[in-house]
């Protein structure tokens, strides 16, 4: 099972490099609208799309660090990394987007006056959903893909994956393109009642959907942490493929750890064919461990020998999703705690 990373990862970097430029766009923009106009509500986009800039730079540390290979000080690689470098992005979007809206909302509830500059606002805001439109599309276009293949929702596939770059650009530029429509209703609303409350509200509201999306995915990226339990897709082509092996009798437990993207720490008790000694035995189980981590998305495999009353793991099927057996791990790769049954 050849992996996909090398293939995953420039399109997850593709997709950072255009939310980040689409983003810094967009950021410039908002913030001259909201200097020339005063709107809460574009003060508080101004500060989503800065909040957003900073983070895309969190995320290109984040594929850049967490793509090292392994060394002596780090066994396990340094895909957790990714998590890291994720986490700190998503508490960015928390503090610069969502405190500072919420914050500058409840400041603006009393002010009073017409909306000015409006036409600017909207100029803005239809510009900045053109370009955070792109952005998402493209964060679309790699969650469908992958999505289709394991045919599961898209919503889905984005919360239970192993990528953090690909959610957390998902989801910010799904909440940037609900944020633009609750700005636009704020400055239109303050437009046709002269009442500035509906302005403020507008960044109050633009805050809390900010500070939902953080909260998600700084929950997910602290499971992944914590370690995250693989799918049972993928839990079942492992087993598929440990039983496939001529040397590998049955397999009486399995366990797989997410240590990065698409990468997992494998530990399995095996009965091995035949009857030799235990020397032989040690360097057969060796054998199978080498050609385990073969694999990309296998960091490291830890075999040891099954006890005669064990029971023996059986697969839920024998069919091999193809995006397991085409190498494209990260498509079942998902996040989700799963079991696999015994006789």
């Amino acid at each position: 099972m050849p992996s996909s990373d090398k293939q995953d990862r420039p399109e997850s970097l593709l997709t950072v490099v255009i939310a980040f430029a689409a983003n810094l766009l967009v950021a410039v923009a908002k913030s001259i609208a909201a200097l020339l106009s005063g709107s809460a509500s574009m003060v508080a986009e101004a500060a989503h799309s800065w909040a957003d800039t900073g983070n895309e730079i969190f995320l290109l540390v984040a594929e850049r660090r967490g793509g090292r290979k392994r060394d002596a000080a780090h066994p396990l690689g340094y895909g957790r990394e990714t998590y890291i470098w994720s986490m700190f992005a998503a508490f960015g979007l928390f503090t610069a987007g969502a405190i500072v809206s919420i914050y500058h909302g409840i400041s603006e509830l009393g002010e009073t006056g017409p909306a000015e500059d409006v036409l600017l606002n909207y100029v803005v805001l239809g510009l900045s959903f053109c370009l955070e439109g792109t952005s998402f599309l493209q964060a679309y276009r790699q969650a469908h893909g992958a999505a289709t293949k394991r045919q599961v929702p898209v919503l889905r596939h984005v919360l239970q994956s192993s990528n953090p770059t690909l959610r957390a650009v998902f989801a910010e530029d799904a909440a940037a393109l609900v944020g633009l429509v609750i700005a636009f209703l704020g400055v239109l609303l303050h437009q046709l009642t002269g009442l500035a409350v509906f302005d403020a509200i507008g960044s109050i509201a633009v805050g809390l959907l900010l500070g939902v999306v953080a909260i998600v995915l700084i929950d997910r990226n602290r499971r992944f942490l914590l370690g995250e339990s693989t799918s049972p897709e993928l839990e079942n082509a492992v087993l598929v493929e440990l039983l496939g092996r001529s040397q590998v009798e049955r397999v009486t437990y399995l366990h797989l750890e997410f240590v990065g993207p698409s990468r997992v720490y494998l530990v399995a008790a095996v009965d091995l064919t035949g009857n030799e000694n235990e020397e032989h035995v040690a360097v057969r189980l060796r054998e199978v461990e080498h050609s385990l981590e073969q694999s990309q998305y296998i960091e490291e495999a830890v075999l040891t020998l099954s006890l005669p009353g064990d029971r023996s793991l059986v697969p839920t099927h024998d069919d091999v999703p193809e995006v397991v057996r085409d190498g494209t791990v990260e498509d079942v790769a998902a996040g989700g705690a799963g079991t696999l049954r015994t006789e």
